[in-house]
């Protein structure tokens, strides 16, 4: 059957996804867990441990604390508290910390550091899995045994408000909830007020035990402002002025039923230095935790500092301060601070009762759990712990007893580090069968795409594909015989569970029988290459035909890229890697310009006989080089003979300066916005400009990149598009006037501040009109034939339709990387892809470079916490889930879609051959696909590597996103082939 390269490739990529999301379900594993939380409930305490005396202490102990108020703050940094900002902002808990009733720590969270996993850190104590960034979104019901479920089955009433996530996580808990949306993260007023207008009347009654507060205003603020804005100080002055409300209430209520209470502040994770969280660095890690009761007695002039503990570690003391069983899968250790002024007895009962949950996690997670050094303390220390019962219960107090209870307890908090930190190590079980299985597709799918190579870049753009012949074929049967009797084997033999095993028999057999065809119709292209003596050649038509600078560059370009993926440090600072790239581009281009303006091919002076004569024309023409040293496709850009002399003298310069130019706006754009992690901190030009006190800058530069970016779209849209696109641009400017970013010219400053919904909804009316107006010209160009005017200027108005968008949701200070990404394929346009002859696949791999770069210019990197959360807000008054991820996703990659929705518009106006677009489609697919492929196999063997979920994993799911992107982006161009076909 034979299919366009463009169609080809765009199934390909289909199938690629399909193994890239099988493997991240592999990928991503599920964290060490108790065998059953059922049969944990089920089971009756520990016993106290004798040594050849009768202990009656065999139930669980006593609540500690009466009432417990959980006040969760979203993204509470601990230097929030124990900085300079809570000394200025917060000076009540201040006061608590320095002098009061209290017990501080700084909680370290682990990866993923976004709200719903920190939620089930902090209340079943177990690691959630790296997986969970994504579940996020839509949170599950908690299966797992947490302190909310013991709760509630120890008859104990609990009060929740706050983020919904804890009503998705814990349904049908909660005597009374209100909860509120945390993902509008434009509203920080609103979503805290929500919260505390039931705080006065909850608290003067007495009909529960457990009241949670969860305030989101504060993480609102870092993503839409950052940590440094001034509203940061304000919000935290309204969050101690709360803490001291119910601080207060709970210490009255003390006095009359003489049973302390317990207040727990608490942050579930940090915030980056922009504002954002989810990866690893120490401002996203740390958040501050504070325990506040009158049971904490604290001596004059006892200074007690902030201790290092890990975030889990609450989830035990909490279960122990109500009296509960610690969670099954807790791998946290009880904050022994908090039970230090109880009797020794009780210390070391407490201690047992975590020491030996922790035992049993371990022996059903670690096989040889015998040999652990935490394992073997614990029962050493539970035969000190039995020794001194019976020291206890024959002589109550010698100095052996005080020594050796002081020594039973240090070694029972010794075992219980080192058991919490093997647990720790032990925090994923990979699905090894489900990551084969998308490995394999997606190099089948990568090696199909290499051996079509010569057929996909031939002048018709068309390949033969096998598609009947594999499925008679012998091999495709023995092969899917063989993968079924594997498939049993392993579903049958496997004592963890499976995710491809748990799929229904008819989907194992459809993805088996995908495996074993694409593995036959790569057989069959390779027997097939080596019968036609035709190997992997740039242009088919012409075997002997040598490849140029340009072409080695792009090879060795996109092999470096690929194998600096298997580095860390790589990873974290890929984006000097494009940066180095398209500079080395520009200067090859450069080269290349030089060369073909002052020498012939055999050295020889000439006068740039291959520049172009008019650089305005749609159709422009260029003389083709000799047969001798044809290198390239048959279709080319542009083609027939000019000459420099016929050209203006200003025009002959820009041809040889544009690359000069070029990488003149990338030095700039570097300075825009500091990325990585190395660098990251160092203050830029975007730090610069969103000053509080640099506001009038940051105003002119919006609005002269507004200008700018009006000049460089209008010039190929019809008139309404251009009168959409000049009241879109000025839309956009009203927007960030209203929510404060940049000033009105009539007014010095912003003081009536609004979400800006108007404003936005007004903007996002006119992206619509130019989509729908371009999308109507390619329908009138579907049916008039000879219409191609219409069809040019329909992709081009769907092209700026996105600009506009895309200056909708950047913020103010990356305008001008949209300015100057315009800027630079005005330039390459005009200067340097149609007077030199560079074919579809030249062009196509410059543009996914440059799309790359400008993904980075945006400040974006391989850390989920650069992902600008708020863009996906724009527009919005509540939470819509759709709307909110596809603005999200097109803010993040709105490079690398705005740079290839800029090659359909130019490939289509520009090439006279209807092959172009094919071979544009197949070469992205094909550039896109080296990385994913390769970066599959490096995670894999480097699964555990020590950086694994700090670095590779955030990695992998950029590139998991990125495929779907170019799924997306190979539709369209096979779309538009389609068009040119039966045009």
């Amino acid at each position: 059957m034979r299919l366009g390269s463009g169609t080809f490739a765009a199934c390909c990529v289909v199938i690629e996804v399909l193994g890239v999301a099988l493997f991240l379900r592999g990928f991503f594993p599920t964290p060490v867990r108790s065998s059953s939380r059922t049969e944990h409930q089920a089971e009756p305490p520990a016993p106290e441990p004798s040594a050849g005396a009768s202990s009656n202490w065999t139930k669980l102990p006593p609540p500690l604390f009466r009432k417990v108020v959980i006040m969760l703050i979203d993204g509470l940094r601990d230097d929030f508290v124990f900085g300079s900002k809570g000394v200025k902002f917060m000076p009540y808990t201040t006061y608590l910390v320095e002098k009061g009733a209290s017990h501080s720590f700084v909680a370290e969270a682990k990866l993923p550091t976004v709200t719903m996993p920190r939620i089930k850190a902090l209340m079943t104590g177990s690691l959630p899995g790296f997986i969970d960034v994504v579940r996020n979104l839509n949170s599950p019901a908690l299966l797992e045994d947490n302190v909310i479920t013991q709760a509630k089955a120890a008859g104990k009433r609990i009060i929740f408000y706050g983020d919904e996530t804890w009503v998705k996580l814990f349904p049908r808990h909660f005597v009374e909830y209100d909860g509120t949306t945390s993902f509008f993260v434009s509203d920080y007023t609103e979503v805290d007020d929500n919260v505390t207008r039931h705080l006065d009347k909850v608290l003067k009654r007495g009909d529960w035990d457990v009241l949670i507060l969860h305030y989101l205003g504060l993480d609102h603020i870092g993503h839409v402002s950052g940590p440094s804005s001034p509203l940061i100080g304000h919000k935290l002055r309204e969050m101690d002025s709360i803490l001291m409300k119910i601080h207060t209430s709970l210490l009255s209520e003390e006095r009359e039923t003489l049973v302390p209470n317990l207040l727990v502040l608490c942050g579930d994770h940090g915030m980056s230095e922009t504002g954002g969280h989810g990866a690893s660095s120490v401002e996203e890690l740390n958040t501050a935790l504070i325990l506040i009761s009158s049971a904490f007695e604290r001596k004059p002039g006892d200074i007690r500092r902030p201790k290092h503990v890990q975030q889990t570690d609450l989830a035990a003391t909490l279960a122990i301060g109500l009296g509960l069983p610690i969670p099954g899968n807790s791998v946290g250790s009880l904050l022994f601070p908090t039970v230090e002024g109880r009797p020794v007895r009780e210390q070391l009962r407490f201690l047992h009762l975590n020491a030996v949950q922790l035992s049993k996690l371990l022996q059903e997670n670690v096989p040889s759990y015998t040999k652990e050094p935490g394992f073997e303390q614990f029962k050493m220390s539970e035969r000190l712990h039995g020794n001194w019962i019976r020291l206890y219960l024959e002589e109550n107090n010698s100095e052996v007893l005080f020594n050796l209870g002081a020594k039973v307890r240090r070694q029972y908090l010794d075992a219980l580090r080192t058991l919490s930190l093997s647990l720790s190590r032990q925090v994923a079980q990979y699905d090894i069968y489900s990551m084969l299985v998308g490995t394999v597709m997606v190099l089948e799918v990568l090696a199909l795409l290499l051996l079509s190579i010569p057929q996909a870049l031939s002048s018709k753009a068309e390949l033969e594909v096998p598609l009947w012949s594999p499925v008679f074929s012998l091999l495709f049967y023995l092969m899917f015989l063989v993968l079924s009797a594997l498939h049993v084997i392993v579903c049958t033999s496997a004592e963890s569970s499976c995710y491809f095993c748990g799929l229904s028999w008819l989907t194992a057999g459809g993805v088996m029988a995908l495996i074993s065809a694409l593995l036959c119709a790569v057989v069959c292209a390779l027997a097939k290459m080596f019968a036609d003596g035709k190997f992997l050649s740039k242009n088919p038509a012409h075997p002997k035909a040598r490849w140029s600078e340009l072409d080695v560059l792009i090879l060795l370009g996109t092999m470096g890229h690929v194998l600096s993926l298997g580095a860390s440090s790589f990873i974290e600072e890929e984006h000097q890697t494009w940066y180095f790239l398209i500079n080395t581009l520009c200067l090859a281009l450069c080269h290349e310009t030089y060369r073909n303006c002052f020498l012939r091919d055999d050295c020889e002076p000439q006068q740039c006989s291959h520049v172009e004569e008019g650089f305005v024309s749609t159709a422009p023409a260029l003389r083709d080089r000799s047969i001798r040293c044809n290198m390239l496709e048959p279709h080319r850009v542009s083609k027939g003979p000019t000459s420099l002399d016929t050209l203006r003298g200003h025009e002959k310069w820009m041809v040889l300066a544009s690359p000069w130019v070029i990488l003149t706006c990338c030095r700039l754009l570097r300075s825009l916005n500091q990325t990585g992690v190395q660098w990251a901190h160092r203050p830029d030009l975007g730090h610069w400009l969103t000053s509080s006190d640099h506001k009038a800058e940051l105003s002119v530069l919006a609005a002269l990149s507004l200008i700018v970016i009006f000049a460089l779209v209008q010039r190929r849209c019809s008139l309404t598009s251009k009168v959409a696109m000049a009241l879109g641009l000025l839309g956009v400017y009203c927007y960030r006037a209203a929510i404060g970013n940049v000033l009105f010219p009539w007014q010095r400053d912003s003081k009536d501040i609004s979400k800006g919904v108007i404003e936005a909804r007004f903007v996002h009316v006119f992206v619509l009109g130019i989509l729908f107006t371009g999308t109507k010209d390619l329908l009138k160009s579907q049916i008039i034939a000879a219409d191609f005017t219409s069809k040019t200027v329909g992709l081009w108005e769907i092209y700026s339709g996105l600009v506009l968008l895309a200056a909708l949701l950047f913020r103010p200070h990356n305008l001008p990387v949209l300015v100057f990404s315009l800027f630079i394929q005005t330039i390459m346009t005009k200067f340097i892809w149609k007077p030199l002859r560079h074919d579809a696949a030249e062009i196509t791999i410059m543009h996914y470079w440059f799309g790359q770069a400008f993904f980075y210019f945006q400040g974006n990197s391989n850390n989920i916490a650069t992902v600008d959360v708020s863009a996906g807000f724009v527009g919005l008054d509540t939470y819509m889930e759709v709307p909110a991820m596809f603005l999200t996703a097109f803010a993040t990659f709105a490079g690398p879609v705005l740079w290839a929705s800029h090659l359909v518009s130019f490939l289509s106006s520009e090439t006279s051959s209807g092959s172009a677009l094919g071979h544009a489609c197949f070469c992205y697919a094909l550039i896109c696909s080296f990385p994913v492929s390769a970066y599959i196999i490096l995670v894999t063997s480097l699964r555990y590597h020590l950086f694994i979920w700090s670095v590779f994993s955030p990695k992998l799911l950029y590139e998991g996103m990125h495929i779907l992107i170019t799924a997306a982006i190979c539709a369209f161009f096979t779309a538009m082939d389609q068009t040119n076909t039966k045009s």
